[in-house]
């Protein structure tokens, strides 16, 4: 690893845009921030994108999943995708299917999932993909039942059948259900494919994506082909090397998320490159088969969540032949989510110049579902986790004081129209001069020169005072806490509000399964009163910690389809942990952290 005062190796080179950005000051101690750089003609609608990489490279793999029986990979060249997704946007207009009539699938990732998305979109019929575990791992599926009673939709495809079939017992009357979509793709398609392509424009519906959100039922997120479209062309003026390098992606990040089904899946499209589903990810038993994937597939961008470069880098670190195939064309890395641990990005940086000589750039970006999702990129070289980039080119951010804070707001064409089935919902989204408000707080990283990126700073609402009026922002605390104890903690929720002092509820790592509970509970204290040493004041001292063992769950909010924590929603439910952690004395279990 670097130690503290060595000089790094350079960064593998890049072409990357040059941030050049504005700020105009308001008067009431917030600013707005926007790119110089106009953002460029783009695609009226998804399906012209498709149309268009079929014409330049019909021959060219567009998209791959392991094959039946888990040898050798199936794959789709861009004419054949285009072949398919129009014999079903013919199969779909058979049915009379529009924009009042939307698909929904429960199914995960596939080669068939994305090729009846894209005859949906070629139909001009939106696209409801839903969170597998809203139908696997829910005993009620009410999730389901709400996403089904605000889309209304006409199709539900659950491919296979097989593990799906308590759900699928459970759906109304009227809704056709089919589990293979062999038959719409034998449907010949005819003029009327033709005449309804035509028809389709930017402001129409491409998508709802549901969002966990913080309490409550998720909440359906139009997403229009404007959004989707103009994000594109944001990216690919932040990013000219996709220009001459097509991004080849192995990637597991699901569908019904803005990330990889909105952000991947159409940067693969619009660059004409090719995405490799990864039928592993970020769990015990299923990270080995991205392993085993990576065997196969070099990317050249790789996406994953800081828990999923957490159960990665180990296999990276002791197969340096693995390694090797990792970096060998990696031209950045990215992290999605939460902040990427220290410990986490100075491993990947080793990784990379122990294989390459040189360093990988890494990055991040910020948004949400409802802006497409990309607001912020930072296309430039970081040195550390936190930095979220630069509005990219046609969005507006706008800074609003929130008490310590500046809250940071969206306007822009990739930002969303309103939730579905909620009209107050909607207003209630946007400020009085049509800006989003995400809830998110942020700051400059140099108030003199803005283009040096804005750094994220917590959820406004998460954020607490303790009994001695300290406020504590939660975001920080919690990636300071889980750096400090790794590689001991998978994740963690932080308490302490109208209480004396800062506490985690947490949730040992794969890494810490095989240990002593004893071990354990001693080294995390010995960790994490290292890390109180190093600490000026009790707005991030944790004292102390409570581990548990009952998995986060989906159905009470507790976890979001991407797998990150809900702080609110699990404080409310386990409000019994909450008190005994700070009960006095503390139970025997709950570890005691010194000064």
């Amino acid at each position: 690893m670097i130690q503290q005062g060595e000089t790094k190796p350079a960064f593998l080179p890049l072409d990357l845009a040059v941030p050049r950005i504005r700020r105009r000051d308001s008067g009431d101690g917030g600013f707005i921030l926007e790119s110089e750089e106009a953002l460029g003609a783009h695609a009226d609608h998804l399906g012209q994108l498709l149309q268009q990489q079929a014409a330049r490279q019909p021959d060219v793999v567009f998209l791959a999943e392991k094959a039946s029986g888990g040898t050798g990979w199936r794959e789709v060249s861009y004419g054949e995708t285009w072949q398919a997704a129009r014999s079903i946007a013919q199969a779909l207009l058979d049915r009379g299917m529009d924009q009042t009539t939307p698909i929904v699938i429960l199914s995960g990732n596939s080669v068939d999932h994305a090729l009846l998305m894209l005859g949906g979109m070629i139909a001009g019929v939106p696209v409801t993909p839903v969170s597998v575990a809203y139908s696997l791992m829910s005993g009620d599926f009410a999730k389901v039942h709400h996403i089904l009673g605000l889309v209304k939709p006409k199709l539900i495809f659950a491919q296979g059948g097989g593990p799906f079939g308590k759900v699928l017992a459970t759906l109304p009357a009227g809704i056709e259900t089919i589990i293979d979509i062999a038959s719409m793709r034998a449907t010949t398609p005819t003029a009327a494919v033709d005449a309804r392509f035509a028809q389709i424009g930017p402001d129409w519906v491409a998508k709802y994506l549901f969002t966990s959100g913080s309490t409550g039922l998720p909440k359906g997120v139009i997403n229009t082909h404007r959004m989707l479209c103009s994000n594109q062309q944001a990216i690919a003026q932040i990013w000219p090397f996709l220009q001459t390098t097509p991004p080849v992606l192995l990637d597991w990040l699901p569908w019904n998320h803005t990330f990889g089904g909105n952000h991947n899946f159409n940067m693969v499209l619009r660059q004409g490159g090719r995405l490799h589903i990864d039928d592993g990810k970020p769990a015990p038993g299923l990270v080995e088969k991205t392993v085993a994937n990576l065997g196969d597939v070099s990317p050249t961008m790789y996406f994953n969540v800081p828990a999923g470069y957490a159960m990665l880098i180990p296999h990276l670190e002791k197969d340096a032949d693995l390694s090797e195939r990792f970096f060998r064309n990696l031209n950045m890395i990215f992290y999605a989510g939460a902040a990427l641990p220290p410990d986490l990005w100075a491993r990947l940086e080793a990784l990379s110049i122990r294989t390459l000589g040189r360093r990988v750039i890494m990055t991040s970006s910020w948004g949400s579902t409802e802006t497409a999702p990309l607001a912020t990129a930072a296309h430039f070289p970081i040195e550390r986790a936190g930095v979220i980039g630069v509005p990219v080119p046609g969005v507006q951010l706008k800074f609003v004081p929130s008490g310590s804070k500046l809250e940071i707001r969206v306007k822009g064409p990739n930002v969303t129209p309103g939730y579905i089935g909620n009209a107050e919902q909607t207003q209630k989204a946007f400020d009085d001069e049509g800006f989003y408000c995400i809830g998110d707080a942020a700051r400059l990283a140099d108030e003199s020169e803005p283009a040096k990126g804005v750094v994220f700073d917590g959820r406004i609402a998460e954020d607490f005072k303790l009994t001695t009026g300290t406020w504590v922002h939660v975001g920080g605390v919690r990636v300071a806490a889980l750096a400090a104890c790794s590689p001991l903690l998978q994740d963690a929720v932080v308490t302490g509000q109208d209480r004396g002092f800062i506490g985690l509820l947490a949730w040992p790592s794969a890494a810490a399964k095989d240990m002593a509970a004893d071990d354990l509970r001693r080294q995390i204290a010995e960790k994490l009163s290292a890390y109180n040493a190093t600490q000026g004041g009790s707005s991030f001292r944790v004292k102390r910690v409570l581990l548990l063992s009952e998995p986060p769950s989906i159905d009470a909010n507790e976890i979001t389809d991407k797998g990150y924590i809900n702080q609110r929603a699990t404080l409310e439910r386990r409000h019994a942990d909450v008190m005994r952690l700070y009960a006095d004395p503390p139970d025997a279990d709950v570890i005691t952290i010194t000064d």
